[in-house]
């Protein structure tokens, strides 16, 4: 655990804001690249513009610099999925929306893809500890269930759809193609990142959904 900090101790800088800004921009980076294990403060530190120890004084050790990597990736996504206005479209709409933004986030930002992978090789033993994690996807859970209730009233899509395993799906068909895009194109001599099969699988992916929600 990080020493306490004098006040005398402390680093002195003219943009707190800034400075933490920095220094998760540079620890999504090298998280992304290294893992947890593999990444190194010291490399944070230099890609940041800062001294180690003004890292410290704001996150303490390399677990805490970690979860809060975690909590600003989600906290993104997050934001930008509120952009995508679902509760003001129709809801099949909404779906084709929630789909294809999930698609294209994932592959515009593959990090977020590196990050959960390393959080689950820990079992999520940093994302335990955050109540803000939780608090973020409260409303978009909210968000999901009124689409599907908005379409359930409209006669256009069955009852009894759990917006959490609706979205685990959604998020699962982008994910596992992604993450294993390697190995996948190699055993079946394909290449599935080509921008053919990028719009085929969105178009496949956005079949599966709606086929599931809309009614018979």
């Amino acid at each position: 655990m990080a020493k306490p900090t004098s006040a005398r101790d402390r680093p002195v800088t003219r943009d707190p804001e800034a400075t933490r800004d920095a220094i998760l921009s540079a620890a999504t980076d090298e998280f992304a690249q290294h893992g947890l294990a593999g990444a190194r403060v010291d490399r944070i530190a230099e890609r940041a513009g800062i001294n180690k120890r003004m890292l410290y004084y704001y996150f303490g050790q390399k677990e805490g610099l970690f979860l809060a990597v975690l909590e600003g990736a989600y906290q993104r996504i997050r934001e930008e999925e509120r952009q995508l206005n679902l509760t003001q479209v129709e809801p099949t709409e909404a779906i084709r929306r929630l789909v294809a933004f999930t698609w294209n986030y994932y592959i515009a930002h593959p990090e977020f893809i590196t990050l959960l992978n390393t959080e689950n090789l820990h079992r999520a033993m940093h994302l335990k500890q955050s109540a803000k994690v939780r608090t973020m996807h409260s409303p978009f859970v909210a968000t999901v269930a009124e689409v599907l209730e908005r379409g359930r009233k409209a006669g256009v899509f069955r009852a009894g759809v759990d917006p959490v395993q609706l979205y685990i799906s959604i998020a699962g068909l982008s994910y596992f193609y992604l993450s294993n895009n390697c190995t996948l194109s190699t055993i079946f001599d394909r290449d599935l990142m080509s921008p053919k099969a990028k719009v085929e699988r969105l178009s496949h992916m956005t079949d599966l959904v709606l086929g599931y929600v809309v009614r018979d």
